[in-house]
């Protein structure tokens, strides 16, 4: 299974990305997990101390020079828009967890001819191997946009899930996502709301969402608060948290035709 996380800054979709992945780990599936957020802290959302350390692939200039022939930084001019990547997420990516390997990936670089970079060709021939040829759950963690799906990546995602908040800016992300996704062909997208302090949120999301499918509903917790303070997992200090992603994730398999595992 596939799965693209996205939705506002700020509306806890690391958070989510994170909990859902240890809880297809703990239903037996092997979990490749990718920060492709250009604000990477999906380490940190695993409890990693040391997160910063880990280097996004879109700055290993030697590895991008080595297999696109162009150096970083550099527009325009040869270079190989196709490179080799296969081996890229076993040499690069991080045990965080039981079942669960964690890659930070890095953004696309956008604006003038910054499309046309080899950094960019890089991630685009990744992001196509992580979702045409990867056998295990991939849960790639996005911006609020979709920039690092394309036509011939969308259809190999089994699901786009937008993370929201009870607010309307919140809002105003999902229906332009939707809307780009629908751009490129990518229709299987659903809702995950979270911070939803009560019956009140849930009777505004549902009014605000109608047209969406609503996956699941994250109540709001002081606890994940704290463990993003104490730089620890809030999926092990908010059981309530892990609970409805076990319940989002069962959602998923069964949607999809999948086996308890894999």
């Amino acid at each position: 299974m596939k799965i693209a996380i996205g939705g506002k800054g700020g509306v806890g979709k690391t958070t989510i990305a994170a909990s859902l992945a240890k809880a297809f780990a703990l239903k037996g599936y092997q979990v490749l997990a990718i920060d492709a957020d250009p604000n990477a802290t999906l380490a940190s959302a695993f409890g990693l101390q040391d997160a910063s350390d880990i280097l996004p692939i879109v700055k290993m200039e030697e590895l991008i020079h080595e297999r696109t022939g162009a150096k970083p930084g550099t527009t325009g001019g040869m270079f190989n828009m196709n490179p080799r990547v296969e081996d890229l997420p076993e040499r690069f990516s991080k045990s965080v967890e039981p079942g669960i390997r964690l890659m930070v990936m890095g953004a696309f670089k956008t604006g003038g001819g910054g499309c046309y970079c080899p950094e960019n060709a890089m991630l685009k021939a990744l992001v196509t191997h992580l979702l045409l040829d990867r056998k295990e759950v991939v849960i790639m963690d996005m911006e609020a946009g979709i920039e690092h799906l394309g036509r011939g990546t969308a259809q190999a995602v089994d699901r786009l899930l937008v993370v929201v908040e009870p607010g309307r800016r919140s809002i105003e992300t999902a229906r332009t996502v939707k809307k780009l996704a629908a751009d490129i062909g990518l229709t299987r997208l659903g809702i995950l709301a979270n911070k939803v302090r009560g019956p009140q949120d849930v009777v505004f999301l549902e009014e605000q969402l109608k047209g969406f499918e609503l996956l699941g509903i994250v109540p709001q917790s002081e606890k994940v608060r704290d463990a993003d303070i104490s730089c620890s997992a809030p999926y092990k200090v908010a059981p309530e948290l892990l609970e409805e992603m076990m319940r989002v994730a069962e959602r998923l398999i069964e949607g999809e035709g999948l086996g308890a595992r894999k």
